[in-house]
């Protein structure tokens, strides 16, 4: 085979193998927090907020600010945590392929 016909067999190797990355992304589940814990942001591989959780303690201050602060802190934690996540679960397919495609996944 033709170094295109390589090319282009990886290529379909490469989008087969980021679809299954992609749909499972959607199953793992990482974490942000802020506060000490009072607030939990969890988002998922697809950098989708699936819940957020706020210790009642955090509520009864009643200070609309620093709750919004907390969420907000929290949500990127999760959100830089999922893209983190994603990059490398990426990187594991463009790698075990041999391809290093520079800013393929913000690199």
């Amino acid at each position: 085979m033709n170094q295109f016909g390589n090319f282009v067999k990886q290529a379909q190797q490469m989008q087969t193998k980021i679809k299954e990355v992609q749909a499972a992304l959607g199953d793992k589940i990482v974490e942000g927090s802020a506060g000490g814990g009072m607030v939990v942001a969890k988002v998922n591989g697809r950098q989708e907020v699936v819940s957020i959780h706020i210790e009642p303690e955090v509520l009864a201050e009643n200070d609309q600010s620093m709750i919004q602060d907390l969420i907000v802190a929290a949500v990127n934690q999760g959100l830089k945590q999922a893209t983190e996540l994603m990059q490398d679960e990426m990187g594991k397919v463009t790698g075990s392929l041999g391809l290093n495609i520079p800013g393929l996944l913000g690199k």
